[in-house]
């Protein structure tokens, strides 16, 4: 999509709005607390969506985009747990007992700490948060920060919550083989999905929309849609995978080209950041052993893509039936960069079956998880710009001035559940259930919603898999688990292709003694 795309496909929708004499309303024009959508996918790069590049078909989040806001600097916590657990409590992951991967529910309990693998009890989740301030509280999706029934979701807020508990599952069933391993539920109810028709990512959508059609328009409500799309294995509806087949044998190559191209005429990168080279570990296209398969795969991907965004248009069309699309915040983004994984290890893929089809069970692999996280490089774990960078769109009518505009504060996952709070008018409390809570981490995105430059964090910090890094205004120092830590002018550089970590030896010695300071503090383990 490109720039005047973009453009053409918001003006109906401004036109509209327009004659209805709704014009641009100031924020809270209505008086009333708005209704909160967060809306997270699963495993998506950061050029993904067509109003941040891509040639995947995304209408309805190009519409929100269009009448709302783009953050070109939002950053999530590189991986689906840590990032989960940092958008439900505010905190930084290692904070909430999610530092690293989620306990599983066949292993005996981990000993509590920074790692243990479920929301500890010094944190609240926004659900938690806002019952008090009278929001009733919907999840449908992903749950995957707690697998034993006394982490649930209903025992973390919500008053209502379908889903997936656990990780990455097939898209048509629970497998036979993953029965011990990969629960849904229904409330408090562990559930099998049943029928031939069954497809997950519609099944979350469709919940969504009951919650939306049942709930109690007296009463402001927040929902969270945690989508598995596009996590792998790649399952897709054969007419959603039709429109992309062939469309792929461009190459990876080129893809990364045109899609950086886009980036850069719609503002959202800066020219001056130089596309990353190719991972040194994918091949050229041209060498590419198998093209039709390849093909097939990212096709699929983008099917699953495509059809999250046809449910995410059902919500909205939800929204408007009852009237409540005015004054509802709806925000959008990605738990972290691409992904880069081989699953072949899993032995789940039945032999005859192809990429998308029930029984298939693969993955896109690196080298188009390279172009996903255009213009960056590399993937979901690492703490580099393509494992944490992600798409952020947010669309409240009655309260973001701004329409089809870009901002270029930086923000972090953390932000959601204090403009949440700030938004609702509720407080963050200092005990929850009779125990002390973490202060909160995140700052309200509220004053960047009214046009405004927010204070921002004076440092963002990561550590993942022994992945770490620290942001400190346009400084960034990261290092990969086994790599050197390095130093970047991200205003210069985003793409992280030129190390000043020589040439800047003191101001990278001050940022490592932040970023150890905290992580002693936080108790995140690393080495020496």
């Amino acid at each position: 999509m490109t720039r005047r795309e973009f453009i053409g496909a918001g003006a109906g929708a401004l036109a509209a709005a327009a004659l209805q004499g709704r014009g641009h309303p100031a924020p809270h024009s209505t008086g009333k607390a708005p209704n909160i959508v967060v809306i997270l996918a699963d495993d998506m790069g950061f050029s993904d969506i067509g109003c941040y590049g891509a040639e995947i078909n995304t209408p309805h989040l190009d519409r929100l985009a269009a009448n709302g806001l783009r953050f070109t600097q939002a950053y999530s916590a590189a991986r689906c747990c840590p990032t989960r657990a940092a958008l439900l409590t505010g905190l930084n992951p290692h904070q909430t007992g999610v530092g690293g991967m989620v306990s599983r529910i066949q292993d005996p309990p981990p000993p509590e700490g920074p790692y243990q693998g479920y929301l500890n009890d010094q944190c609240v989740t926004i659900a938690e948060a806002l019952r008090p301030a009278g929001y009733s509280t919907y999840m449908s999706g992903k749950w995957h920060v707690g697998e034993r029934p006394e982490h649930w979701p209903r025992r973390r807020g919500f008053d209502r919550y379908y889903g997936l508990v656990s990780g990455a599952s097939s898209y048509f069933e629970i497998l036979p083989e993953e029965r011990k391993t990969r629960v849904m539920a229904r409330d408090d109810e562990r559930i099998f999905p049943e029928g031939d028709d069954f497809y997950m990512t519609d099944a979350f959508s469709d919940f969504a929309v009951e919650c939306i059609g049942e709930h109690n328009t007296e009463r402001p409500f927040f929902l969270y849609l945690a989508y598995t799309a596009p996590h792998w294995p790649l399952h897709a509806l054969p007419e959603d995978i039709a429109k992309y087949r062939g469309k792929y044998r461009i190459g990876w190559d080129r893809l990364r080209e045109e899609r950086y191209a886009r980036l850069v005429e719609m503002g959202i990168i800066d020219p001056r950041w130089r596309l990353a080279p190719r991972d040194p570990d994918c091949p050229p296209w041209d060498d590419c052993d198998d093209k039709d398969e390849m093909d097939l795969r990212m096709a699929v991907y983008a099917a699953m893509i495509d059809r999250m965004d046809q449910g995410i248009g059902r919500v909205m069309d939800a929204l408007r039936r009852r009237g409540m699309e005015e004054n509802t915040l709806v925000l959008f983004m990605s738990d972290n960069g691409g992904c880069h994984e081989n699953i072949d290890g899993r032995r789940l893929h039945k032999p005859g079956t192809r990429a998308g089809e029930r029984g298939s069970f693969v993955a896109y692999e690196r080298p188009w998880a390279n172009a996903s996280n255009t213009p960056f490089r590399l993937f979901k774990h690492w703490v580099h710009e393509g494992g944490i960078a992600s798409p952020l769109v947010a669309h409240w009518p009655a309260g973001i001035q701004q329409r089809g505009e870009l901002t270029h504060q930086v923000m972090h996952v953390t932000d959601i559940m204090a403009t949440c709070l700030d938004l609702a008018g509720a407080q963050y409390p200092e005990t929850f259930g009779g125990k002390p809570i973490t202060p909160l981490v995140g700052r309200s995105l509220a004053p960047i919603f009214r046009g405004e430059a927010r204070e921002p964090h004076e440092r963002l910090y990561w550590e993942h898999l022994g992945n770490k890094a620290l942001r400190e205004g346009n400084w960034k120092l990261v290092a990969s688990k086994t790599g050197d830590w390095e130093l970047y002018d991200l205003e210069a550089d985003r793409t992280e292709l030129r190390d000043l970590s020589e040439k800047e030896p003191d101001r990278a010695a001050a940022m490592l003694r932040a970023w150890k300071a905290w992580a002693d503090a936080t108790g995140v383990r690393y080495a020496t």
